[in-house]
């Protein structure tokens, strides 16, 4: 399962799931954030490493500033955008 799939699935499950919501949405305060998030992803079958989370939103980062040829006026502002698991717990919160 890709990382975005894996992600998708997750967060339809919290917007339904009470519980995990809350969970997930705690993860930032413990000493583990993303450890904790991808244990709880996994627990909810949605299997995701930490390096897999990482590595996926790193690399997504680096195609859009190549596809900008390396910035300039048109560029889209990419500040903050590369991180999943901050995207994805502003979405949960969103809910």
């Amino acid at each position: 399962m890709a990382i975005d799939e894996a992600l998708q699935g997750l967060e339809k499950k919290a917007a339904k799931e009470e519980v995990l919501r809350q969970a997930l949405l705690a993860t930032p305060k413990s000493k583990t954030p993303v450890a904790d998030f991808c244990r709880l992803a996994g627990e909810a079958g949605f299997p995701i490493s930490e390096m897999d989370l990482i590595g996926s939103a790193e690399d997504y980062y680096a195609a859009m500033r190549r596809s900008t040829n390396g910035g300039g006026e048109n560029s889209p502002l990419l500040d903050g955008e590369d991180d999943y698991y901050e995207m994805f717990l502003a979405r949960l919160r969103q809910l």
